[in-house]
């Protein structure tokens, strides 16, 4: 198609998808892609997209030249069209679509880009894979949903921005070549060029580097900055990410929950939900009796029932030996959950057994009460008082040790709760976590947040002597069964942060090499100071209303870690790896390490 492409004479006026009735009888100049075209022979009409919506655009036999260059367009090019907008015709309108009452009869076309058949239509829903989305993101991220999440998630930046800068924050940034340090997952190396043999890393979160701004008197931190973990990947991670990073000086929890739920507020106005402070307190151990988790999903009203001391008084023979084993017996109770099946409650059972438990005892109410074999009918109906259930419900019931029956219980509560009318966002802050916790494949105790957490004040005797009893001063925000946030009131003594230290089994040579600086800052005056990082991606994900933080990233990576569309990671050439000092090692190629 032969057309002059002039943008000089071709200056764009307004936005496709923001014309209304009020630009009736304008003149109008629109930009965009070709969404659709519906050839009536003697009209063409035209669906014009651009990032602020759809506009029809009307070629009709009057201009038979612009008709037939109509004609031959294709979906996807890019072109640029100028007329005159008028009412639709009687009938003709489309209040699906803010446009929906307008349209342009065109006047002139021009075509700046022709585009070739796309490998899947652009349109919502999409009816494409995700890795055919991934490979040609830039065809997938001209959807109009997609736009409205990457629009959402500029402008949760801006409203952050200017929150912080309203309560005294300054936004400063920090380094992203640094140093390899225990975070709790890998770290991505980069080599060092000039210095052969030695490594920067990309840091997991920036908090050595926000401390030592609080010792600097700098008062009030924040940033929006990326972050980078090599670990394995699920639907709301990916190796780099986003963080809303803060740090206060003479600040404590309360502090920080009262400044974040302001933010939470003023985020969530952004798509019309009223949000209401102060948000539910909850201690870890609470939440785990409670919920079987430590991030409840607090729509869900189902909890944990403990049945414990019933083990003393019954008959059946099982539930005597399992008192004698120092098992917990606890439960919840389905609503409407009488209805399930046999067969569903078996699936039920070979699921749970699958965690490592011996499967589940059920009790059902509707007319006779049922109960599954083995268990004698007056601690059935004993049971069944107890949890104060109902004929249309289901009372599941787990024998175990307590990690494994708070583990199966707090998951099934998740998977089996009836849908539910409560707001649509339920926040909690989850505060009182273990300051350690044993990893048994490293035969030694780490830290559960990181070691820069504070113990709390009532515990400090236990430190020496049973530092597994020992509570931090951490706090996560949750959000409808998310973390989206994680924070602790800092250590801002130097000979407490030494401690932790070798509490972990470092060794002090390896606590100077890595840490060494900042416990020689910590010296130099440090003001107590309490900080927290929010999940942005995971925020903005829950914002737009989907599934995945893949949807709210512009050029996200695969499960896998790959970007499918520029095809990274990739090899790199010999001489870029001389260069560097560096040389791949073979390993056997069933390991899949090359």
């Amino acid at each position: 198609m032969n057309i002059k492409n002039n943008l000089f004479t071709w200056k764009r006026t307004h936005y496709a998808g923001t014309l209304r009735r009020e630009n009736i009888g304008q003149r109008v100049t629109v930009c965009g892609w070709v969404q659709r075209l519906r050839d009536l022979g003697q009209l063409v009409f035209l669906d014009l997209r651009d990032r602020e919506g759809l506009i029809q655009i009307v070629f009709s036999h009057e201009s038979p030249d612009l008709l037939s260059l109509a004609k031959q367009l294709r979906v996807e090019s890019v072109i640029g069209v100028k007329g005159i907008v008028r009412p639709r015709g009687e009938g003709a309108t489309n209040p699906q679509l803010p446009t929906g009452e307008i349209e342009i009869a065109a006047e002139e076309l021009v075509v700046f880009n022709e585009a070739r058949i796309p490998p899947f239509q652009v349109i919502d829903p999409v009816v494409a894979s995700e890795e055919l989305r991934f490979r040609y993101r830039y065809l997938d991220l001209r959807r109009p949903s997609m736009q409205r999440n990457l629009r959402l998630r500029h402008e949760a930046a801006l409203k952050t921005r200017f929150y912080f800068h309203r309560h005294g924050f300054l936004e400063i940034e920090t380094p992203f070549l640094t140093k390899s340090t225990p975070e709790g997952a890998r770290d991505y190396l980069v080599p060092s060029r000039l210095h052969k043999g030695k490594f920067y890393a990309l840091p997991q979160s920036p908090q050595l580097f926000k401390q030592t701004l609080m010792i600097a008197g700098l008062d009030r931190y924040f940033q929006i900055v990326r972050c980078f973990r090599d670990e394995d990947l699920r639907a709301d991670r990916q190796p780099e990410f986003t963080q809303i990073d803060v740090e206060m000086s003479f600040a404590d929890e309360e502090d920080i929950f009262t400044l974040i739920e302001g933010l939470m507020v003023e985020l969530f106005d952004l798509i019309g939900e009223k949000i209401t402070p102060p948000f539910p307190r909850l201690s870890y151990q609470e939440c785990l009796e409670k919920y079987g988790t430590d991030k409840p999903d607090l729509r869900n009203k189902i909890t944990l029932l403990d049945f414990t001391s019933f083990l003393e008084r019954a008959s059946t023979e099982f539930l005597k030996l399992a008192q004698q084993a120092n098992y917990v017996l606890k439960g919840i109770v389905i609503p409407g959950g009488a209805s399930l099946s046999r067969s569903q409650l078996e699936k039920i059972q070979q699921q749970v057994k699958s965690k490592g438990s011996k499967g589940l005892i059920w009790i059902k109410g509707e007319g006779e009460l049922k109960s599954s074999p083995r268990l004698e009918p007056g601690d059935a109906l004993a049971l069944w008082e107890k949890a104060g259930a109902t004929a249309k419900d289901l009372l599941l019931l787990c024998l175990d040790q307590r990690d494994l029956v708070l583990k199966i219980l707090g998951d099934l509560r998740g998977e089996l709760a009836p849908s539910s009318s409560s707001p649509s966002f339920a926040f909690a802050w989850i505060k009182d976590f273990p300051l350690f916790e044993w990893r048994e494949e490293e035969k030694k105790i780490v830290s559960v947040h990181h070691p820069f957490t504070s113990p709390h004040p009532d515990d400090l005797d236990l430190l020496e002597r049973e530092p597994l009893k020992v509570r931090a001063r951490a706090y996560d925000l949750v959000l409808n069964g998310y973390e989206i946030g994680g924070g602790s009131v800092r250590i801002h003594d130097m000979n407490l942060q030494r401690k932790i230290f070798q509490l972990l089994n470092l060794k002090e040579k390896e606590i100077e090499e890595k840490f060494g600086f900042f416990l020689e800052a910590l010296t130099y005056g440090t003001p107590p100071h309490a900080g927290i990082a929010l999940g942005f991606d995971r925020l903005i994900m829950l914002l737009a209303g989907q599934n995945s933080i893949r949807e709210v990233i512009p050029f996200p990576k695969t499960t896998s870690a790959l970007c499918l569309l520029t095809g990274s990671p990739s090899s790199v050439s010999p001489a870029q790896l001389d260069e560097l000092g560096i040389e791949i090692k073979k390993t056997d190629k069933k390991n899949h390490n090359f």
